[in-house]
């Protein structure tokens, strides 16, 4: 979760992740929560998994008993471009990066 949610902020980027969920074998799992950040790590959307519904909230009807959550499952979020551009306009991490290599190579 935490490492999903950092790459989101540090990339000023919409972040996707895909999750499995369910019982594989005896001994195989998957916790689930495919999920959806923007770029200021806010939860955008949550497919669910072991420990709730997450944002979805659907989990009646399942065609899986072992999951918590109907299987298969989609999460659908809208990426706000305007928002994407305003964040990096802000926070112009980009710019202090090329600034960094571009002080770099002129040490060489």
């Amino acid at each position: 979760k935490y490492a999903t949610l950092a790459r989101a902020i540090e990339g000023q980027c919409y972040v996707l992740a895909a999750a499995q969920v369910g019982q594989h074998s005896e001994k195989r799992q998957s916790y689930g929560h495919s999920v959806v950040y923007d770029p200021w790590g806010q939860l955008v959307a949550d497919a669910g998994g072991y420990d709730g519904k997450g944002l979805s909230g659907v989990i009646e009807s399942q065609q899986d008993e072992s999951s918590p959550v109907r299987v298969p499952s989609i999460i659908m979020s809208e990426i706000d471009l305007d928002k994407l551009a305003s964040i990096r306009e802000r926070m112009p991490i980009q710019q202090h990066r090329n600034n960094y290599i571009d002080s770099r190579e002129g040490n060489k």
